[in-house]
């Protein structure tokens, strides 16, 4: 802090004003300071630091030359009451002759850091570097040491000004065209969502009826296309007087809307691949996974929860045959000599965790035998039989 000069909050010959802050806080190296909640602005030459609304009257101020600045860093840092946000970090030259007096005569630290309430906006972190690394400080003193060809210094003074008021332009208006693309696209995107949920049931009464001529292969290809369409009216707590109706409303249409991918993929699936095809097929209506594990657990009928030895859960058909299925793992492994839970996964196309469970359910009634070794954990037919 002993960088910092008082001075009057007016710009000076040459200078112009370049990116302005509020609610900032400066610190000396790691040590708090009283100069809290202030306003700072940067110029081509300086950091000026004020209380809010003071330096737009002209009164005074404290400065920090900008050819103080050595290097620049940031630091991330956190709060009880704001989180985590980022600080400025300023490495100083040593004190110059020239300096006027200022809030601090001396200073064990040779550097300042810059804090905000939610930190310091990232617009003014650029301008601040594009500022420093530009140097126009250093133009215009030569300029008033070198009075014999002012123009080139003026060309470049004028080039490196421009030169940050155009990028920081540049980079506002990205961001404004940017927020207008993508309310542009959600607009869109609510408008085909009617229309998405008109064509799935057509297509599903089509399916349903055999009407027209849809082939085999198109009823396949159309079943896999609804999957992806989405449900047209989603259980939600808003439309449901208690939390037990609806937990009990949202079991039912999840009973409804899985009954035939668990049965085209084996009778059985994972709560982790439930979770994904449901709220992909609720849209923005997202479930959390508290609230589909309640609901699972309220599944009565065609479905149910399971949970194995592992903990792994899933949902599964209530005619699911554990000895049909291991049965037919058992056959597997014979037919390629021994098998492993990957391959089981990628011969069937279930998943891993899925594949892994057969094999140890069929272990457990005696029909696999394990090999563990370096390359992993195979199963073998059980000879012993």
């Amino acid at each position: 802090m002993n960088r910092f000069e008082y001075c009057q909050a007016r710009l000076g010959e040459n200078e112009s004003f370049v990116a302005k802050e509020r609610n900032i806080k400066l610190y000396d190296g790691d040590e708090k300071t009283s100069y809290e909640d202030g306003e700072l602005v940067l110029t081509s030459h300086r950091l000026l630091w004020g209380r809010n609304g003071e330096i737009a009257r002209g009164s005074s101020a404290l400065s920090l030359r900008l050819k103080y600045v050595q290097s620049f860093d940031e630091e991330e840092a956190s709060s009880m009451l704001f989180g985590r946000k980022r600080r400025i970090i300023l490495r100083l030259a040593r004190v110059m002759p020239d300096k006027v007096p200022g809030p601090m005569d001396h200073s064990v630290s040779s550097f300042i850091k810059i804090s905000g309430r939610n930190g310091v906006d990232p617009a003014f972190v650029q301008a601040l570097r594009v500022t420093v690394a530009a140097k126009i400080w250093a133009v215009t003193e030569e300029e008033s040491s070198e009075t014999e060809n002012p123009a080139p210094s003026n060309r470049v003074l004028r080039t490196g000004i421009m030169g940050i008021e155009r990028k920081l332009a540049e980079k506002q208006k990205q961001t404004d065209d940017n927020i207008s693309l993508a309310f542009k696209d959600l607009s869109k995107l609510m408008e085909m969502a009617k229309d998405m949920v008109a064509i799935s049931k057509v297509v599903s009464t089509k399916i349903r009826d055999r009407q027209g001529d849809i082939s085999e292969d198109e009823t396949v290809r159309f079943k896999s296309y609804l999957m992806s369409l989405g449900i047209d009216d989603p259980v939600t707590r808003d439309g449901t007087r208690s939390n037990s109706e609806y937990f009990m409303k949202l079991s039912q249409q999840l009973c409804e809307m899985l009954l035939d991918p668990i049965t085209e993929a084996g009778g059985m699936m994972s709560l982790a691949d439930v979770y994904c095809r449901v709220n992909r097929a609720r849209g923005l209506e997202l479930l959390s996974p508290e609230d589909l594990m309640e609901a699972c657990k309220l599944l009565i009928g065609p479905i149910k929860l399971r949970q194995f030895p592992s903990g792994a859960m899933v949902l599964q058909l209530d005619n699911h045959d554990d000895e049909l299925v291991s049965q037919e793992t058992v056959e597997l492994a014979e037919k390629n000599t021994s098998i492993s839970a990957d391959e089981l996964a990628r011969i069937v196309g279930i998943s891993l965790l899925l594949a892994n469970e057969r094999l140890l359910s069929a272990e457990s009634m005696g029909k696999l035998c394990r090999d563990e070794s370096i390359e992993g954990l195979r199963f073998y037919p059980n000879l012993f039989l």
